[in-house]
C-alpha cells in the first residue's frame, strides 16, 4: 500500500531506500529500510526486504528539484557465486561506508532497457538512480554499491557518469563458478539458462553459437557461456577505463587473503581504513557468519577453508564434468581471443 511521506524528509535520509523505478508513472518507490534491516537482509530486494508494501511515489520531476546529499560512491560488479554478498557486507562500517546489496532500481534499469528504452530518458532515470543510492547514512561516509550480476551492462554507462567512481570486478574462477552450479542441482541448471537469455538481451552474449548450437549444450556448457560472456565484458571495462579505475579479484584469492584484499579495497576506494579498523572488519559478521543464511539466527563461518570443503563435495560427484567443460571453456576463450586472466588484479 502507498503510503504518503514528504519527499524533503525522504530525500534527507538514507534509510528511505529508493527501492524501484516505475516507468508508467516516471516515478520513484521510496521504502524505509534502516541500517539494521540492510544488515539483516541477504540482498535488499522484495523477497528480503520487511516492509516493500509500505512505500512512498514521488514523480522523478520532484525528484529531480531536491537538492540530494551525495557521498563517494564505488561499484563491485561481479558474475555470482563468487563471494559477492560477503564483500559487500564488509564495507558495512559507521562514520566509514556503507554497502548495497544489489538494489533492485538497477534492477528495473536493465528491465525497462531490455523493453526498448533507451536515449537521454534512460539515462537521466539512471543517473537519478545513482544520484539516489549515493545518499550517505551518515555524514562522512562512502557508498558501496554491489549491483545484481545482470546489471553488467550498465557498468559502462555509470562509470562514465560518475568518473570519481572505482569499481572492483569479481569473479570466481571457471571450475569454482562450475562447481557453485552443480551444487545448485536443478535451481542452478535453470538459472544459467536464464543468464544465457538474458545476456543475449542484452547484447552482449559471446560470437560463435547460433540458437541451434546454443540449444545442443549441456547446463554446465551454458554455465561457462554465461561466465565467458561476463569475462569479456569485464576486460571491456577494464580496457575502456584502466587502472586508474579498475581492480580485478577472483574469490579463492579474495578468500585466501582476505586481508590483503580488505587493505587494497580500502586504498582503491579512499576509505583509510587504519589497521585496527581493517581487524574489526575482519572480525565481523561478513567474514564469520554465512553471508546467505538468515541473519537473525547464528550463522556458519564461511571461509577459504569452508568453501575449499564444500567444493571438494560437489567435485567428488560432478568432477569429470566440470574438468570437460572447464577444459572446453578455454578452447572456446582461446578461439574468441577472450583472456581468461584479464589483468588489473588488485593484490598485484
Amino acid at each position: 500500500m502507498s503510503v504518503t511521506r514528504n519527499l524533503t524528509d525522504i530525500i534527507d535520509d538514507a534509510s528511505y531506500l529508493a527501492h524501484r523505478y516505475d516507468e508508467m508513472a516516471d516515478a520513484f518507490r521510496f521504502v524505509p529500510v534502516p541500517r539494521d534491516v540492510h544488515r539483516k537482509c541477504t540482498f535488499i530486494t522484495d523477497e528480503h526486504l520487511p516492509d516493500i508494501e509500505n512505500y512512498s511515489l514521488h514523480k522523478r520531476a520532484d525528484v529531480a528539484q531536491q537538492s540530494l546529499p551525495a557521498a563517494p560512491l564505488h561499484f563491485i560488479f561481479h558474475s555470482a557465486y563468487c563471494c559477492s554478498t560477503m564483500m559487500a557486507r564488509a564495507f558495512d562500517i559507521e562514520g566509514t561506508s556503507m554497502g548495497l546489496k544489489e538494489p533492485v532500481v538497477l534492477n528495473d534499469m536493465i528491465g525497462w532497457r531490455r523493453r526498448g528504452s533507451s536515449g537521454q530518458k534512460f539515462e537521466q532515470v539512471l543517473d537519478q538512480a545513482l544520484d539516489l543510492l549515493s545518499r550517505p547514512f551518515s555524514s562522512g561516509e562512502s557508498i558501496v554499491i554491489k549491483p545484481s550480476n545482470i546489471c553488467t551492462p550498465l557498468a559502462l554507462p555509470m562509470l562514465s557518469m560518475r568518473p570519481d567512481a572505482k569499481a572492483l570486478l569479481l569473479y570466481a574462477p571457471i571450475e569454482s563458478f562450475l562447481r557453485s552450479i552443480a551444487k545448485k542441482e536443478m535451481w542452478g541448471r535453470i538459472w544459467v539458462r536464464d543468464v544465457l537469455i538474458g545476456t543475449r538481451q542484452d547484447g552482449y552474449l559471446i560470437q560463435g553459437f547460433d540458437q541451434d548450437e546454443l540449444l545442443k549444450l549441456t547446463d554446465l556448457q551454458v554455465a561457462a557461456i554465461g561466465w565467458l560472456s561476463q569475462h569479456a565484458a569485464f576486460a571491456k571495462i577494464v580496457e575502456t577505463f584502466g587502472l586508474g579505475r579498475i581492480r580485478t579479484l577472483d574469490s579463492d584469492s579474495f578468500l585466501a587473503r582476505s586481508p590483503e584484499t580488505i587493505a587494497a579495497l580500502s586504498e582503491l576506494f579512499g576509505l583509510n581504513l587504519d589497521d585496527s579498523q581493517q581487524n574489526t572488519v575482519l572480525d565481523g559478521p561478513a567474514f564469520n557468519s554465512h553471508s546467505k543464511l538468515d541473519q537473525n539466527k547464528p550463522g556458519e563461518v564461511f571461509d577459504a577453508k569452508a568453501r575449499q570443503s564444500e567444493q571438494d563435495d560437489v567435485a567428488a560427484l560432478h568432477g569429470n564434468e566440470i574438468d570437460m567443460v572447464a577444459t572446453w571453456a578455454r578452447a572456446v576463450a582461446q578461439s574468441q581471443n577472450i583472456k581468461m586472466d584479464i589483468g588489473a588484479n588488485l593484490l598485484g
